[in-house]
This record gives C-alpha cells, sequence and structure tokens, in this order.
C-alpha cells in the first residue's frame, strides 16, 4: 500500500506497463513536462522521449499515428488533455480505432488506451468542461472506462492497457489531486461495478465524480433512516448489469446519477435495462441540464453535481 495521488496512481500503473513491456508508449501534447495534470510526471526522464512522445498541437494527428502504431505491434497511450479536445479527432476514434478488427476480420487489433478526461473544471467553461462518456459507449468496438479513485487510476488503467482492443480512458478532470492508499498488487477486472456503500432501500447508481457526492447523501440518508446503495459502475462498457439489476431487485428502488447532461446521458441505459428486466421498481435519474458550462461560478454551479440535488433526487424516489 502506498498514499498516491489520483494522477500518480496513473503514473505508477503506465510506469509499471512500460517496465514490463517495451511496446508501450505514450504521446500527445505536453508529456515531457508530466502532463497537464502531472499524471506522467517523471516518466520521460526513466524511459526517454523515444517513448514518452511529445507531440504537435493536431489532435487527428495524435491519434491517427497511435491507430497506425498499434497495428503494427505497438501499444500506445494516446493523451487528448481534456475531452473536449478529442472531438478534433473523432474520425480516427470512431471510424478507425473502433472499427478495425470487425471491418478486417480480427486480422488486426488496436491495443490502443484513449486517456480522454472528462468533467466540469473549474471556472474552465463550455470548451474544457464536457462528459462526453456516452457518446463513445454508443460506438461498438470502444471499451469505456470511468475511473473515480486512486486505487481504480491504478487498478483499472492496468487492466485497460492489457485488453489488447481500443480503450476509451475517462479520468475526471478535477480528480488529479484526491489522495488515498493504492493497493499496486490488486488488479480489477473491466466490466466490474464495485458496491461503494451497502443498503437496503435505495440503489444508487453512478461513477467518476458522482461517487463521492452519492456517498455523502447516502450517509446523509442514512442518519434520516435510509439505508442507500451505492454501485461505482467503473466502466460504462461493458458495464455490470447484473450488480445493478441484483441490488435494484432488493431495494425496488433506483437513482441513477452523473455529471454529463442528463439528455440522453448513459444513466438512461442503465435506467431503461431496470425497466425492462424489473417492472415495478422506481426509476429515476438525476443528470446535468442541456446547457453548456458556463465560465462564470452561478452558471457553472447549474451543471454541477451536489450532495443537494443529489438528496432531492434520491427523496424523490423514495416517496
Amino acid at each position: 500500500m502506498a498514499l498516491m495521488t489520483y494522477a500518480q496512481a496513473a503514473a505508477a500503473a503506465l510506469g509499471e506497463a512500460m517496465a514490463a513491456d517495451a511496446k508501450v508508449v505514450a504521446l500527445g501534447e505536453d508529456l515531457g513536462r508530466g502532463g497537464v495534470f502531472g499524471q506522467y510526471r517523471g516518466l520521460q526522464e526513466q524511459y526517454g522521449a523515444h517513448r514518452i512522445i511529445d507531440t504537435p498541437i493536431s489532435e487527428s494527428n495524435i491519434m491517427g499515428a497511435a491507430v497506425g502504431m498499434a497495428l503494427t505491434g505497438l501499444r500506445p497511450v494516446v493523451e487528448m488533455r481534456v475531452i473536449d479536445f478529442a472531438l478534433c479527432a473523432i474520425d480516427e476514434i470512431v471510424n478507425q480505432a473502433a472499427k478495425n478488427r470487425f471491418m478486417f476480420g480480427g486480422q488486426g487489433r488496436v491495443p490502443l488506451v484513449m486517456r480522454l478526461p472528462i468533467g466540469i473544471w473549474s471556472a474552465s467553461a463550455a470548451q474544457h468542461s464536457q462528459s462526453l462518456e456516452a457518446w463513445f459507449a454508443h460506438i461498438p468496438g470502444l471499451v469505456v472506462v470511468t475511473p473515480a479513485t486512486p486505487q481504480d487510476n491504478h487498478g483499472l488503467l492496468r487492466a485497460a492497457l492489457a485488453s489488447g482492443d481500443p480503450v476509451v480512458y475517462m479520468e475526471h478532470k478535477e480528480l488529479w489531486a484526491q489522495q488515498a492508499d493504492v493497493d499496486t498488487s490488486l488488479s480489477i477486472a473491466l466490466g466490474q461495478a464495485r458496491v461503494a456503500r451497502p443498503g437496503d432501500d435505495l440503489t444508487i447508481v453512478t461513477w467518476s465524480r458522482g461517487v463521492q457526492p452519492s456517498l455523502d447523501a447516502a450517509q446523509a440518508l442514512a442518519e434520516a433512516g435510509v439505508s442507500a446503495e451505492v454501485i461505482d459502475l467503473r466502466t460504462l462498457w461493458p458495464w455490470d448489469r447484473e450488480a445493478v439489476l441484483a441490488s435494484a431487485a432488493r431495494t425496488r428502488r433506483l437513482l441513477v446519477v452523473h455529471e454529463a447532461v442528463q439528455v440522453a446521458g448513459f444513466g438512461a441505459e442503465v435506467a431503461a435495462a431496470v425497466a425492462e428486466a424489473l417492472p415495478g421498481v422506481r426509476v429515476k435519474r438525476l443528470g446535468a441540464p442541456r446547457i453548456p458550462v458556463g465560465y462564470s461560478k452561478p452558471l457553472e454551479d447549474q451543471s454541477r453535481l451536489t450532495v443537494d440535488k443529489v438528496l432531492l433526487a434520491a427523496r424523490a424516489v423514495l416517496a
């Protein structure tokens, strides 16, 4: 066990993979100085500029090069800085990386990890604060990962690097400094949810930065005599349908919580799956309004996920 930040945990996982396999490389802007959030700190000094590669500012070029690297046997990690910038590389992600294995009968594999940080980044406004996980969960061929803790940012990045398929790896922009003990020997399987808090009266399903407000809301509910179970999906594709259905079948109430815009968010997939499989379960979603994230704090707060918003939604399901 070691005390690490969310950023340090990811750097440790990547460093372990690079030490074990010379085919693992990373490319993107500002990696040599450690990355925007320190998630590559010390790696270029250790492994050299030929493996921690600084690139020009051209997201489509970066992603296209990485797809080519993957098809020729390397295991690239692509850093897009924030998911908003990855929209400049959407063709390479959706039409090249995701489809290659299918279109060519399995002759080619794309063992590529795309680090696309999601979520509100304080005072960074509409083009730096998006949560677009539902876009990528919709695309056949992509694995979608959303770590919420330092432990998961270590274990899930290890799993993503080992998967052999294109992985959209979505760290949250405001979790980098979060600190906790990390067991670097712990393996975490893709598609396996975590019960962050057990409960019997209400199931709260969430991921990424939604986990902590949901846990805080569950604690407040417990003080009022309500037992809420909090499930951290950890990966959105594949997602742990069995764990969610088992919990919802027991509690008969489901609240899905995410920071992304509620309209057509991934919460709708979870809610629909439960409603179809378990008639009679009360289902509610909580997401952001369908507005761009504002720069000013009052506007930004309209999009932010808070404990009070989770509590309000939870009480509506319980009523």
